[in-house]
């Protein structure tokens, strides 16, 4: 019964938002709305993905997972609450996000809060942008707080140039803001608890400051995390297919494919997988379905199917992820 999926995108408005993803890829946009965020695969209170093609279209992803969970997930774990283990987000930053840090498993209970491991795939970047992530060798708990209270705490950030390509790992604990003009796909677990230390001192869109969690951003914050890099793995392969693993955690796995026009890859047998398209155009083949594919765009592929394979129309750039 299940093939590969594709949802309905849902947008959300942000202060720090823009128009970026209508222009690159075309989204159709709510008009007149600064647009952050877009929720290409969601399984969350209030936000659950609608399958947009074939024989399940309007049915969500909260659907599939109370009636199909074993096909869908195979023996990937679901989130708390029998719930989708991933959250699979298009960012669109045009201004500095809030200096933030998500609670550690450790933590996340106490702090009534759901743990949050992400990467960051920079997708576009302009010129001199930049990742604000983990800490500045050196900096100490008790400086920290200090700049928290005179507002020059984005000090004790280490700042990473990033360029269109680029990988950032963020396990749960690490500080990390996301600079402007940069378009990122987020892989991350399924959570939507984030702490806030910073914000720049600007208003939400209400016109009102938006809350800050110092008591929390503190207790979840990993002060042994300094100077962290970009993922180095480089692309290895023949003509046709190349590939680097971004990614290699308990809860998800990342590779990224370069795949010339006209070249088939194999996805993996019985294993839940998410393409991406990065760039390019590609056709996902299985035997009761076929979906095509451009930038922008997210296809969920369940653990039941075998033989499902990617064709490359055009020179294509592709994230596949894995669940575990």
């Amino acid at each position: 019964m299940l093939y590969p999926l594709t949802f309905h995108p849902i947008f959300k408005e942000r202060i720090w938002g823009g128009r970026e993803l209508e222009k690159l890829y075309g989204k159709k946009l709510p008009a007149g709305k600064v647009i952050g965020e877009s929720w290409e695969i969601s399984d969350r209170p209030g936000d659950e993905s609608i399958v947009a093609n074939g024989p399940l279209a309007g049915k969500n992803l909260r659907w599939l997972m109370e009636n199909h969970a074993r096909e869908l997930l195979g023996d990937a774990k679901p989130a708390s609450g029998n719930c989708f283990p991933l959250l699979i987000k298009i960012l669109d930053a045009r201004e500095k996000l809030s200096l933030q840090v998500h609670p550690p498993a450790s933590k996340a209970v106490e702090l009534k809060g759901e743990p949050k491991t992400e990467m960051w795939f920079i997708a576009d970047a302009a010129p001199g942008a930049e990742l604000f992530v983990g800490l500045k060798r050196g900096v100490t708990r008790a400086e920290f707080e200090k700049k928290i209270s005179d507002g020059s705490v984005a000090d004790c950030f280490h700042r990473v140039p990033v360029r269109a390509g680029d990988t950032m790992f963020l396990p749960s604990g690490r500080v990390h803001a996301i600079g402007d003009g940069l378009v990122i796909f987020e892989i991350q677990q399924n959570s939507d608890t984030t702490y806030r230390v910073f914000d720049w001192n600007r208003v939400g869109l209400d016109g009102k400051p938006r809350e800050l969690h110092i008591a929390q951003s503190l207790a979840s914050i990993d002060f042994k995390d300094f100077e962290p890099e970009l993922v180095s793995e480089k692309l290895s392969g023949d003509e046709k297919i190349k590939s680097r693993s971004l990614v290699h955690d308990k809860l998800f796995n990342v590779e990224n494919l370069e795949i010339k026009t006209g070249a088939v890859a194999k996805l993996k047998d019985r294993k839940l997988q998410i393409v991406a398209a990065v760039s390019g155009q590609i056709e996902i083949k299985n035997n009761s379905e076929t979906v095509n594919l451009s930038a922008g765009q997210f296809c969920l592929v369940p653990a039941i199917l075998e033989r499902t394979e990617l064709f490359a129309k055009s020179d294509a750039s592709l994230l596949r992820v894995e669940a575990n």
